[in-house]
């Protein structure tokens, strides 16, 4: 087994740990994308405001998701 081999199979271990977050439809993406550019817009579109969007598909693990 070669070494790329080896480390894809070490994040998969390391994933098969973390729960799968369902995303969201292509229709309530849609909808989050005007709101999040309307806010953008009236410069009220601030790290808070992100995190309540996005908050929910950051995992906790260190490791990148690509």
């Amino acid at each position: 087994m070669s070494d790329f081999e080896k480390e894809l199979e070490q994040m998969s271990q390391e994933m098969g740990d973390e729960p799968e977050v369902a995303l969201p439809s292509l229709e309530e993406q849609r909808s989050i994308a005007q709101e999040l550019k309307k806010l953008e817009a009236q410069g009220k579109l601030t790290p808070e405001v992100l995190e309540q969007y996005f908050g929910k598909f950051h995992t906790k693990a260190n490791s990148p998701i690509h």
